[in-house]
């Protein structure tokens, strides 16, 4: 072999009896067992599944609301989707998110347990994936990120059917496109090859790190250029909103250091719903695994380890040059590093007696029965709000079955009982939600004074019925929505 190695020729390191071997991994009955849990964690959330405010013009299909997205966040691959012509129901975008994230968790637990995993164990670290805390949280975005989701998927299942050569020569393409729906996306993709690699050598790591590099490096610069092309911006400039403090030197990025701390605090409460014990529980869990698999197989843990902290440079570096506080729903790629690391070692351990790998397994498993209950019990948190607004929906149709008359709230929506309890994040949610349930126009008084205005002026004057009014007042304790409907 010559010391001049091309990208083409470390992909292929596997003979032709290990690539066969690579294209038969037995997906089925860890899916089965995926789709299953996944229905049942999901019910709460599934004939009327909550939606994000941002989230709505990819249910209804209009892309103008959503073109911002595309200079600020460079999430060209949504806003194509937003272009469809048919518009499906929530509930069913829900559960085809839900079960392409099903199959996803599936794939993964297949990969890394490889083709002598035991069944059981490819189960658990399915179901371990699956009730991600960050994946249940980005899950109420479900509506735009279907086809980002998609992508990743099926480059997983690809993983577990595709020999490595062919799997690996596809990464570029998958990382570009899923760039293109959501940043953190490719970092999925990176430990898919990671898991899927047969013959593990630091060369080969490295290789397949700087092909993950290039190809992510490719990615900002076609969505550079597209921004460039159509915005006349070469790059993806912050939102007003997220309130960032560029850093132009060193002296910046050490001032963003509370930023990166702030991150990092927020993804443990969050990642532990708020009870922090679980938080060093979890850290804990991941040092004692990590020992493990350093002492049982040394280079799988390197690998693995390498791409859950590239993943986190790549955060660090992001909030100490931007100056912006990186949600915990970025972190799906480092919770699917933590569950194999864990789930593996547990594996590990059990291929000979002791207690190592009894405890190992009954901690994966106390991880997994308790996030799958979270996950359950988080879709619930919802529900009150979706009541609320069935109810208004239900009394304004009630009292004006033709539509003609515009519906004028007064008060803070963010301070009803119900918007708190499901930590909904605009205003805008109970307008958007009138116009999913019933296609009226509804109007803020609280940020809009002048338009309710005016709207009571105009019908007044045309001799109209008057405007139905809606107020958010505080009712036996609990601010809730009182219709008043004049």
């Amino acid at each position: 072999m010559t010391s001049s190695v091309g990208f083409a020729e470390y992909a292929s390191p596997l003979s032709d009896h290990v690539a066969d071997r690579a294209a038969a991994l037995p997906l089925g009955r860890v899916l089965i067992v995926t789709l299953l849990a996944v229905c049942v964690v999901s019910l709460p959330n599934l004939i009327d599944p909550f939606v994000r405010h941002d989230d709505y013009p990819a249910l209804f299909g209009e892309a103008h609301l959503y073109w911002g997205k595309t200079l600020h966040e460079g999430r060209w691959l949504n806003y194509i989707w937003h272009l469809r012509e048919v518009v499906t129901p929530a509930w069913l975008n829900f559960a085809l998110y839900q079960v392409l994230w099903a199959v996803l968790a599936a794939a993964l637990a297949v990969a890394a347990m490889g083709p002598e995993g035991r069944p059981w164990f490819a189960s658990v670290l399915a179901l371990f994936i699956l009730g991600s805390a960050p994946a249940t949280l980005i899950s109420t975005w479900f509506n735009t990120l279907i086809p980002g989701l998609a992508i990743v998927t099926l480059y997983a299942v690809l993983g577990c059917r595709l020999s490595q050569r062919t799997h690996r020569a596809l990464l570029p393409l998958f990382v570009i496109l899923s760039f293109l729906a959501y940043t953190t996306y490719p970092l999925i993709l990176l430990a898919v090859c990671l898991m899927r690699t047969q013959q593990r050598s630091l060369r080969d790591l490295c290789l397949l790190m700087a092909l993950f590099v290039l190809s992510f490096a490719a990615a900002v610069l076609l969505t550079y250029t597209i921004n460039w092309q159509i915005h006349g911006v070469f790059g993806v400039p912050l939102d007003a909103w997220r309130n960032a403090t560029p850093a132009a030197d060193m002296a910046g990025m050490i001032a963003n250091l509370s930023m990166l701390g702030e991150t990092f605090k927020t993804l443990m409460v969050l990642t532990a719903y708020s009870f922090i014990p679980a938080a060093y529980f979890h850290v804990g869990i991941l040092l004692v695994a990590t020992i493990v698999m350093i002492r049982i197989a040394p280079k799988e843990a390197l690998y693995l380890h390498a791409g859950l902290w590239a993943g986190m440079a790549l955060i660090v570096l992001q909030v100490l040059k931007l100056g912006v506080l990186v949600p915990p729903r970025t972190f799906i790629f480092a919770w699917v590093f933590y569950a194999v690391i864990v789930v593996r070692a547990a594996a590990l351990l059990s291929e000979t007696p002791g207690p190592g790998g009894r405890i190992m397994r009954n901690l994966s498993l106390l991880v997994v029965i308790s996030y799958l209950l979270l996950t359950f019990y988080q879709y619930t948190i919802y529900r009150p709000w979706q009541a609320e607004t069935r109810a208004l929906s239900a009394a304004l149709e009630d009292a004006d079955p033709e539509g003609t008359r515009p519906v004028l709230v007064t008060g803070d929506v963010m301070t009803l009982g119900s918007a708190r309890a499901g930590y909904i994040q605009s205003e805008l949610a109970l307008t958007f939600r009138m116009e999913q349930l019933n296609g009226r126009r509804v109007v803020l008084c609280d940020s809009a004074p002048e338009t309710c205005a005016e709207v009571e002026i105009s019908r007044a004057t045309a001799g109209l019925s008057p405007a139905m009014k809606v107020e958010v007042a505080t009712i036996d304790g609990d601010v809730r929505i009182n219709t008043l409907l004049e």
